[in-house]
Formats: C-alpha cells, structure tokens, sequence
C-alpha cells in the first residue's frame, strides 16, 4: 500500500521525525485507508462520536471536506497529536 502525503503535512512530519512518518504509515495500514472517518477515530481516540464530532469541528484539527464528508489524513492527525504532546 502507498501512502499519499501532500506536501505540507510531509513538512508537519518532517518536523516532528520518523517516529511519526512511521506512526501515521502503521495507521494507515491498520486501518486499510489514508484518510480517516468519524467512525475511525472514534476506534483511533477511544472515545465517543459527540467528542469526535466536536474535534473535527474545532479549528486546529487538521480536517478537510471531501464530498459532504470530513476527513483527516492519516499524516496530518498523527502530525496533530505530536504537536498536542510538545504543546503539553
């Protein structure tokens, strides 16, 4: 399976290394897709839909709208959760 990565989140995981290049690569191919649903970042964060919904609502969450769906690449979220870890 080939990973799709659009530049700027291939600069998000530059910055944050391998360890994260790798992280969002295991994702992916667990998860069979390079980009994510509701339903499996509910799976991802263990947590429930009204949380999730509510992160791909909120403004620094990596979300793009493909269609009438919201999406977030593999790369980008685990580029989102790294940054949530250095701010922390």
């Amino acid at each position: 399976m080939k990973i799709t990565i659009h530049e700027d989140e291939f600069q998000l995981l530059m910055e944050q290394g391998v360890a994260a290049a790798l992280e969002a690569k295991r994702l992916s191919e667990k998860y069979g897709k390079d980009f994510f649903e509701c339903d499996d970042l509910i799976k991802i964060l263990g947590v429930g839909r009204d949380n999730v919904r509510g992160l791909m609502r909120s403004k620094n969450f990596p979300v793009k709208t493909i269609g009438g769906r919201k999406v977030v690449s593999a790369a980008a979220f685990v580029a989102w959760a790294c940054a949530l870890d250095e701010k922390q």
